[in-house]
């Protein structure tokens, strides 16, 4: 599996799993909600810095999203 995919279906499950809806988790995170969806969906290509905000804002190593 492709590692935007798998990185993004690791951000959805958590995210679901704190109960956050993306426009919820978005904001919590410092980035736009299409942004977030298209991360999930697996069709952007993330910098470093955005994975940080995603893992720190899910209480996660970075290393943990690309699992």
């Amino acid at each position: 599996m492709d590692v935007r995919r798998r990185l993004g279906l690791n951000v959805q499950r958590l995210r679901r799993a704190k109960g956050w809806s993306q426009e919820e988790f978005a904001e919590l995170a410092g980035l736009h909600r299409t942004y977030v969806s298209g991360v999930e969906r697996g069709v952007r290509n993330p910098t470093i810095t955005v994975v940080e905000k995603l893992a720190v804002t899910l209480g996660i190593g970075i290393g943990d999203l690309a699992e």
